[in-house]
């Protein structure tokens, strides 16, 4: 994933999905892009453990841009999708999908960004391990 995909629909699994509130926005009254971006993680970790059997720690984000701004009141719809699962790390696509708080049609949805999350899988004493993989 080196270009920003612009396709027209989510690709992946629907991990999260979080109403964007007032307490959220930045100077502008924007949702903050930190905002989304932990959750972004939250997502990316989620999917991670599942696929880990256990805990995982983000190590990497690859490049991401904002294709438009997330309004109040917006549904944020975030989608995980396994891209990689290597000896102890495991590749993530992320993508954010908006439904704008006024949208007449509930089924239309906007892009916002996407990002590629590496993860790795952590021990209980938080040292790298191997990502168990079901037999």
């Amino acid at each position: 994933m080196t270009d920003l995909d612009d396709s027209p629909r989510p690709r992946g699994e629907l991990t999260l999905k979080l109403l964007a509130s007032r307490q959220d926005t930045n100077l502008h009254g924007d949702i903050a892009g930190g905002w989304l971006v932990a959750h972004m993680d939250q997502a990316a970790e989620l999917a991670a453990d599942r696929e880990a059997n256990g805990r995982t720690a983000t190590v990497a984000i690859e490049a991401m841009d904002f294709l438009c701004p997330v309004r109040v009141g917006s549904m944020v719809n975030i989608f995980t999708r396994l891209v990689e699962i290597g000896h102890s790390s495991i590749r993530i696509d992320v993508e954010v999908w908006i439904r704008q708080p006024h949208e007449r049609n509930s089924d239309e949805l906007h892009k916002v960004t996407e990002a590629r999350f590496v993860m790795v899988a952590m021990d209980d004493k938080g040292r790298i391990r191997a990502v168990r993989r079901e037999t």
